[in-house]
């Protein structure tokens, strides 16, 4: 665990030099992380000039309360899902004005959720309007706070893959 800790923190500082490089801001909407991936960011040095602040949207109710996401798209595709990852990032980004949101969704476990094993998760990624989704089956035998870590750490790596187009 403090070796993925440490990876954590070595990506989130690659990402907070990328978009410090094109002078952009980033936000993020979580559900199942509940914040983790606002908190890797924040623990690197001079964030502040690229992160202004997000959403934890635990609960279906945050979602639509906070970030306007349509309780018809949850009810009709559910949380762990591409098109409310992809909304979460969507509209956090437009609601903090950043060039970059990022969007989390997915079952930390023990119990399954929506029909979905732990372990399921949804990444959504807008960057300048544009949206992208990935799912991962992350390995949920190691507990909630791995497949937390783990969660983050993917949305990290995601960010940096697509700056790097």
């Amino acid at each position: 665990m403090e070796m993925l800790n440490q990876q954590l923190v070595n990506v989130a500082q690659e990402v907070v030099a990328a978009l410090k490089d094109r002078q952009w801001k980033i936000t993020a909407a979580e559900s199942l992380t509940a914040g983790m991936f606002q908190s890797t960011i924040a623990s690197v040095a001079g964030a502040s000039a690229i992160f202004d602040g997000g959403f934890v949207t635990y609960a279906a109710s945050a979602k639509a309360n906070l970030l306007k996401i349509d309780p018809q798209l949850i009810q009709q595709h559910g949380v762990v899902s591409s098109l409310v990852a992809g909304a979460m990032a969507q509209n956090a980004s437009q609601i903090m004005k950043t060039q970059i949101g990022v969007g989390l969704s997915g079952v930390a476990g023990p119990d399954s959720l929506e029909g979905h094993s732990a372990g399921t998760v949804w990444l959504g990624i807008a960057i300048n309007g544009q949206v992208k989704t990935k799912c991962l089956h992350l390995d949920a035998s190691q507990g909630r706070q791995a497949v937390r870590q783990q969660s983050v750490l993917e949305a990290l790596q995601m960010v940096l893959t697509e700056l790097a187009k």
